[in-house]
This record gives structure tokens, sequence and C-alpha cells, in this order.
């Protein structure tokens, strides 16, 4: 069965300060007639006024005031596009090492990611780290772009020669799909556009390439997950009697009067009917919204994850994540968090500190308890009541979690089940 839900598709942009990424998204724009006039006419006027020749294009994404007097990102931008093939979601993050929880934060729903690298340049200790945070939240794409190949004189031979900088090191982290294209964000070329002056290049464009990716196969069709957000009891003449259970599907397929379980409980039933809205459903799939009803009357409530019987996930209190420290407190030792997992809240320990990772060279740092801002490190957390987890290779959706701070209700960390 072909579910289509390829129409939308997240990308994430991470490269080194003035590697051109808000010149390509610009570009990417630009030449995708995705701009409003007034939005060309305040570039072209801030351009003069700066004195460029022409459009300066990364002003398209560099919202902030700060962003555009520095002429660099800080925060997470997000920017919205539409071709006749596709609709877009672009999270362009910051290069700079001390946002690194941006770009956690703005990667972390992404299909694909496309890392820059400046071609006169090659690999740096940046082009590491992104891709090491691309492998770590699994995003399934990847999109290498070399760009400036205006300043290497469109150089085949120093394109490969990169490829092979870039093959060298990410052979040590997980990437399903890998792909490189050269381009020149400032002219165009392989942008929307194919170039002239790269005719040894047989590969598509950047658009081109963000328009047939393949990624409805990106979502886990198997594990059938259904996290329970609020019970419905309208209590109305026509639905007296009526109790349904209403949330998104995290993964997996459901159908009417599959045998399921609902979970912590373990009781069993099966499925009488689903909808959405006014529609009723014979099947239902992730990211589908819906309201469910089951054949028996079981106690169900939020936080409660309803799973197909011969396929359940392992209730556990204690437990090992890749944690991304978020917030400018440090952790405190055995300090209490409320986790949130799905719509499942609970109270939770970080027990111990395993190691904490050197995101420029991947070596794992063991003496070095503490967790500060930026920080990525292995964490064994224990919660009071079981929670329902999967691995967050398996299952970006019921594989995560984010910690709270309960005093202050911040958010102050990511994690993915290890």
């Amino acid at each position: 069965m072909e579910i289509n839900n390829n129409q939308l598709l997240r990308f994430t942009t991470a490269g080194s300060v003035d590697d051109g990424k808000s010149t390509l998204i610009g570009r990417l724009l630009y030449d995708s007639k995705s701009i409003f006039e007034d939005q060309l006419e305040s570039v072209s006027a801030t351009s003069a006024k700066k004195g460029h020749k022409g459009v300066d294009l990364a002003l398209f994404t560099d919202g902030l005031r700060d962003e555009r007097e520095q002429g660099i990102t800080i925060d997470v931008a997000y920017r919205y596009f539409t071709t006749p093939k596709r609709k877009f979601i672009i999270a362009d993050t910051p290069g700079h090492i001390q946002y690194t929880r941006n770009m956690v934060t703005g990667a972390s729903t992404a299909n694909a990611a496309v890392i820059l690298i400046d071609a006169r340049h090659g690999v740096i200790e940046q082009t590491k780290r992104h891709s090491f945070i691309a492998s770590l939240l699994n995003i399934p794409h990847l999109i290498v772009c070399i760009n400036k190949m205006d300043l290497v004189e469109y150089s085949e031979q120093r394109f490969n020669e990169i490829i092979g900088q870039f093959e060298e090191f990410s052979s040590k982290l997980l990437m399903k799909d890998v792909r490189f294209i050269p381009i020149s964000a400032l002219d165009g070329d392989n942008v929307v556009n194919r170039s002239e002056k790269m005719d040894w290049y047989q590969g598509g464009t950047l658009l081109n390439i963000l328009e047939t990716l393949h990624i409805s196969s990106d979502i886990n069709k198997i594990d059938a997950r259904f996290p329970v957000q609020t019970v419905l009891r309208p209590q109305s003449e026509e639905h007296r009697d009526y109790r349904g259970y209403a949330g998104r599907v995290a993964s997996g397929i459901y159908r009417l009067g599959d045998e399921v379980a609902v979970l912590p409980s373990g009781f069993t039933s099966r499925i009488f009917s689903m909808n959405s809205g006014e529609t009723e459903l014979e099947e239902a799939y992730a990211p589908m919204s819906i309201a469910m009803t089951l054949e028996d009357d079981i106690d169900v409530g939020r936080g409660d994850m309803i799973v197909k019987l011969n396929n359940q996930p392992e209730p556990v209190q204690e437990f090992d994540v890749m944690l991304c420290w978020l917030n400018d407190d440090s952790a405190k030792p055995r300090a209490k968090y409320t986790v949130m997992h799905t719509s499942n809240e609970q109270r939770i320990m970080i027990k111990e500190v395993i190691y904490k990772v050197d995101i420029n060279t991947y070596e794992r740092i063991e003496q070095d308890k503490s967790l500060n801002m930026n920080d990525i490190a292995r964490v064994k957390l224990r919660c009071t009541k079981p929670l329902m987890l999967d691995s967050y290779r398996d299952n970006r959706n019921t594989g995560s979690i984010i910690l709270v701070d309960e005093n202050t209700n911040e958010t102050v960390a990511a994690g993915m089940m290890v």
C-alpha cells in the first residue's frame, strides 16, 4: 500500500560561518520564484544601502537584526516554500559551535540535511560536527553541497578530493543516503538551474534532488504506536455511550478489528472504530490525528499507549539515552526533572553520566561527568513509572524524550533512546 505523505519535506541546513548557507537558501527561494515582491524590494533596498552590486541573497533568510548587522545566523529560522512537486520547510540552523543545541532542535524533525562545504577549505571541524549531529539524529538523507566552486575554477578534481575527505571520516557514522553536489550559491550553479560550467557533473540540481527524494519509507510503518492524548466523552444524546481515545499515530498502521494492547496496564481488546473529524476510517497510519474506540470498556487515559498485541515496546524504568544539554545552567548531580515522552509525563532522575562525546573528534570523554550547555553525552536515567520506549534508530517519535526543569518549566535537554 502506497501511503502518500511525501507532499511535505522538512530539511535542515548546516555549515560553517561564511560557507554561504544563507546565500544558498536565498538563491533557492529566489530562483524557484518563492519570494514576495515586498520582500524583494526590502532586501534590494538594504543591499543597495550596504553598497552591494545586485541583490544580497543572504538577507532573505537572516531575519534577526543582529544577524543582518553582523552578517551571521544566530537563531533557527524556519522558511516555507512550495514548488509544483512539493511543499518545503527549511530549518536554517547556525554554524557556530556555541549553537550546537540550535542545530539539534532544528534538525530533530528533518527528513534531510543539507551540509555546506567551502570548496577552498574542504572538510573542516564544523563539517564533522554537523555530520555527527545529523547521524545522531538519524536524519535519513544527507545532501553535501560543495559550494563556491567558482573560486576553485569549477575543478572536478577538487570536488572529488572533498568527497574523499568526507567519506574518510563519515565511514565511522551511521548514514544511509549521502549525495554530493558541486554548486555556486552566489551564481546559482546547480541550485535550481543546471550549471553549464560543470558539465562533468551528471547528477541533479539541489532543488531536483529535494523534489525527488523518496521519503515515504522514512516513517516506521512496522511498529504500531498510538499514544493517547485525551479521552473523548461527549455525553450528548447522539453519543451517550461514546468513549474515544484521541491522539496522533506515532508510527505503524491500524485497521478495524486489529487486536491491541493498552500499555502500561497490558489489557487487551480490538479496535471497534476510528475516525478523523467526521470521516469514518478503515485504517489509520502515521502521522494522522484520529479518535479510536475499542470493543471493551478498558481504563485508558492520557499517557497510555495503544499498540498491536504481537508487537509491543518494552516498558522500562531505567534506560540509557544520548542527551544534548540545552540549558544555560548545568545539570545538577542526581537532580530530578520531568520527562516528556509522546503524551506521557513522569518524574525522572539523572542517575549517571556514562561518557560525553567530543563532537569534533568523536572521542569519548569518560572522566568528565558534568553536563553543560551544548554537551552531548550518554546518560543513564531512572523514572518513577515505566515508559514505553523504542530505540531511536527504529522509531524517531517513540525513541525521543525531553527533560523539563520542574521549577522553571524550561526544557533543559533532548534525548534519544540508545
